[in-house]
């Protein structure tokens, strides 16, 4: 194969691979679809490769059907050689299929089926995602959850299981199609009344529901304006909380612990998701964590909870709270150890009691941070480092607790 000499023609400008299905874009160029559909979707570029002019949303890629057979041709030509036919593509789905699946879904009958239908197509390609939501898809999948809502998850009548199924392949559906930012922004809305059925998800569903309900929440509230986050209501957090606890699956907890990190930050969400029980559960999930990501995740949490009195109160009061903090720092990362600092930095100025400083000192913390000062771990974790024990110096400095040899790294 590799001593054929290949037209250059037949070859995907950006893979330089032999075309498989070629279809040409709106400049004119035409690329294999399987690279340009990953040039468009999943790398989210919105430019002709070849040309770098702007392709429009809806840009159509039309099938070359000439270059195709002419590889095709090349290829029969070349067979003895080792060189395999490509097979004829499969027609794409267009957005009147789409329609018309959506208009028999309508039918009660048909809605599983339809469902069913649209998953399928979706899995297919990145091309058949973006088609199933221009189409308006997503706003018919999101009235199955909605009118789902409106009854309980627990209801063993034939009716209730059905809705119940309908409701859980809509939201699988809905996370896989990985919505556009313009797509997730009209879930979100503008009062936010699909997060309050994602909400009633969280509370009534079973495992495989509140998996993707929470998923679907964390990419929506990526995009949401600040007034939605700040509005979030107390159950929110309660049942996001929840998630972290149920140990619903490994997707679920870092999706939650993504929601948590986008909407800690504003207005009192820190002292709802600590009422919410979040910095025990944090911590008794930073103990069982070795995994680095999680382990960074949690730490960024908790750094953000220890911004409120309440957070602070929380972690002190769990019996391992600092132990473990202070134990991640110099295990993870480079990221961990700084968020680690940082939670130690928040404690140590604005709720350094004689207690809690004598537990820093008896627990190892204080040596751990002579330690940090000894070692390449970043310029701003080292800073606040020195922060914390000029901070307590007097108190600190001449500890029997801080071993001879990491003495002389005391600022």
């Amino acid at each position: 194969m590799e001593e054929i000499d290949v037209p250059p023609f037949f070859l995907c400008p950006i893979s330089l691979e032999i075309m498989k299905d070629p279809v040409t874009v709106s400049t004119g160029i035409t690329y294999d679809r399987e690279s340009i559909e990953k040039w468009l979707f999943s790398g989210k570029n919105n430019t002709c490769p070849a040309t770098k002019q702007v392709l429009s949303a809806d840009s159509d890629l039309t099938p070359n059907h000439t270059l195709r057979r002419l590889i095709q041709a090349w290829c029969t030509l070349h067979a003895s050689n080792g060189v395999e036919r490509i097979p004829t593509p499969k027609i794409p789905i267009n957005k009147i299929q789409i329609v018309k699946l959506l208009n028999d879904a309508k039918s009660p009958q048909l809605q599983m089926k339809c469902i069913g239908k649209l998953r399928a197509l979706a899995a297919e390609s990145d091309a058949n995602k973006r088609c199933i939501e221009s189409a308006g898809a997503v706003e018919f999948l999101a009235s199955i959850v909605s009118k789902a809502n409106f009854t309980t998850f627990e209801e063993e009548s034939d009716k209730g299981l059905e809705s119940r199924s309908a409701s859980s392949e809509a939201l699988s559906i809905l996370h896989y199609l990985l919505l556009s930012e313009a797509g997730l922004k009209k879930l979100v809305g503008k009062n936010g009344e699909f997060v309050g059925c994602l909400v009633r998800v969280l509370q009534r569903g079973n495992y495989e529901s509140r998996a993707y309900a929470v998923m679907l929440l964390s990419s929506m509230l990526q995009v949401a304006d600040p007034i939605q986050l700040i509005a979030l209501k107390p159950e929110f957090f309660v049942e996001a909380v929840q998630v972290l606890q149920d140990h619903i699956s490994h997707q679920a907890t870092k999706a939650t612990l993504k929601l948590l990190i986008e909407v800690c930050p504003w207005g009192r969400n820190k002292v709802k998701a600590v009422e919410a029980g979040a910095v025990s559960i944090l911590t008794e999930l930073l103990l069982a964590s070795s995994e680095k990501r999680a382990c960074e995740m949690i730490l960024t949490v908790l750094d953000q909870l220890c911004g409120c009195a309440e957070g602070r109160a929380e972690l002190l009061k769990h019996a391992a709270g600092m132990a473990i903090v202070s134990k991640k720092i110099l295990r993870v990362s480079h990221v961990a150890s700084e968020r680690a600092v940082r939670i130690l930095y928040s404690i140590s100025k604005f709720s350094a009691t004689p207690s809690v400083l004598q537990e820093m000192s008896q627990l190892g913390v204080v040596a751990k941070l002579c330690l940090v000062l000894q070692v390449d771990c970043g310029s701003r974790t080292k800073e606040k480092t020195r922060d914390i024990l000029r901070l307590h110096a007097r108190a600190w400095k001449n500890s029997p607790c801080i071993p001879t040899n990491l003495l002389s790294s005391y600022p």
